[in-house]
C-alpha cells in the first residue's frame, strides 16, 4: 500500500475518533441534564425562608440549630406552618426543618409548588422531614388538599410525589379513647369540575366558570401510592 493510502486512511480514522468523540459527549450532557431535571415538590422557596418560632416556653439552642418548645407553639418557614401544644425541631443542613409535633391536634398546611392550592394535616402526632418533604400523621388523622380528603389512624404523604398511604392501624396507648374510631380508612374525591356530576353540583351562584390557579391547570385531587394498606392482622 503506497504512502498516500495509508495517510488518508489514518486521516480518516481520526475524523471517525472524533466523531464518536462528539458524539459520547453529547450523550453526556444530555444524560446529566436529565438527571437534574427538577421533579414536583411542596413549595420549592419555603426552605431558602428564615425559620420563625412562638411558644408559651421554650428551649432552643442557637449552635445546634435544635429546639424544643411547649404551649401554643407555632412555627413557619414560607408557606409551611405547624400549630401543635409541644414540638421538637431542628434545622437541616439544606436550611429545611424537621419536626416532632404533640397536640389536640396537631395542624400542618404547606402550599402546593406552582399552584394556588394547599395540602393540609391534623393529627394528634405528627412527624415532617422537610429535607424529604415526607409528612406523617398519627392518631384522628385527617389529610386535606381542596375538598378532597382522606382519615385515618395513621396517614403519610410525600409533597414530591404527592402521593399518600393510609393505614387502619389500631390507635397509638396515649392517644384520646376516641381515636379507636378512627382506625378505618375512609375518604372523600369530589367530582371533577368537568364531570357530569361535578358540573350538576353547581349552585344557583355558580354560573361563572371559577378561576384556575396561576398556572393555567385544574387543581387535582389526592393521589393514593398504589393500594391502601389493610388492617393489621391480629
Amino acid at each position: 500500500m503506497n504512502s498516500v493510502a495509508i495517510s488518508h486512511m489514518e486521516a480518516l480514522s481520526r475524523s471517525v475518533r472524533t466523531s464518536c468523540a462528539r458524539g459520547i459527549y453529547a450523550f453526556v450532557i444530555v444524560a446529566t441534564s436529565m438527571s437534574i431535571a427538577p421533579t414536583a415538590l411542596g413549595e420549592t422557596a419555603d426552605k431558602d425562608k428564615p425559620i420563625n418560632y412562638s411558644a408559651d416556653t421554650g428551649d432552643v439552642n442557637y449552635q445546634t440549630k435544635v429546639g424544643a418548645l411547649t404551649g401554643n407553639v407555632v412555627i413557619t418557614q414560607g408557606t409551611m406552618q405547624i400549630r401543635a401544644d409541644k414540638i421538637t425541631f431542628k434545622q437541616n443542613p439544606d436550611n429545611s426543618i424537621s419536626a416532632s409535633a404533640f397536640g389536640n391536634p396537631v395542624a400542618f398546611r404547606q402550599k402546593r409548588d406552582g399552584a394556588d392550592e394547599y395540602f393540609e394535616g391534623f393529627a394528634q402526632h405528627a412527624e415532617y422531614d422537610g429535607s424529604k418533604q415526607f409528612l406523617e400523621l398519627f392518631d384522628r388523622a385527617l389529610l386535606k388538599r381542596g375538598t378532597d380528603e382522606v382519615r385515618s389512624n395513621y396517614i403519610t404523604y410525600n409533597a414530591q410525589t404527592e402521593l399518600f398511604k393510609a393505614e387502619s392501624r389500631p390507635a397509638s396507648p396515649n392517644a384520646p379513647a376516641d381515636a379507636a374510631a378512627s382506625v378505618r380508612v375512609n375518604g372523600v374525591f369530589q367530582p371533577k369540575a368537568d364531570s357530569p356530576l361535578g358540573k350538576s353540583m353547581k349552585g344557583p351562584n355558580d354560573s361563572k366558570p371559577a378561576a384556575a390557579p396561576a398556572t393555567g391547570t385544574m387543581p387535582l385531587p389526592l393521589k393514593p401510592a398504589g393500594e391502601l394498606a389493610p388492617a393489621p392482622t391480629k
